[in-house]
């Protein structure tokens, strides 16, 4: 059994910011974990503009907190609002912009897990890393 906080996540290697700092992404479980998936509570910041491509990994958002929109890239622009309570599935490793009207917390489930040390290039994407 695995029991985490966030609290005890705060400030170490598993709470990662970009270099922008519009979010900040705390990674309760990794691959490292050895369970299938890696489980993350994102915060990004109220009035930010956020461009992420997944082209490695599937994700599931699940908003708790928060409104906004939701842009899928690939399919022309096609825009949804984001509340709590909303989820969204990127089964097609769709190209998307976050934008935050307001803070936004969102608990994200990627699958194959991410390790870690992951960061996103210059296109929003996450290589593809593994535990041996």
């Amino acid at each position: 059994m695995i029991v985490r906080t966030t609290a005890e996540i705060t400030g170490t290697d598993r709470e990662v910011t970009p270099e922008n700092g519009n979010w900040v992404s705390k990674r309760i479980v990794l691959g490292g974990d050895r369970v299938g998936f890696s489980f993350h509570e994102t915060t990004i910041k109220a009035g930010t503009d956020n461009e992420f491509h997944y082209a490695n990994h599937v994700e599931a958002v699940w908003l708790v907190e928060g409104e906004g929109e939701l842009i899928d890239l690939t399919e022309g622009g096609k825009t949804y609002p984001l509340a709590p309570g909303t989820m969204y599935l990127l089964n097609g490793h769709e190209r998307h912009r976050v934008l935050a009207r307001t803070q936004l917390r969102m608990l994200c489930v990627f699958n194959p897990p991410v390790v870690g040390t992951e960061v996103h290039d210059a296109d929003g994407v996450y290589p593809l890393v593994t535990v041996d």
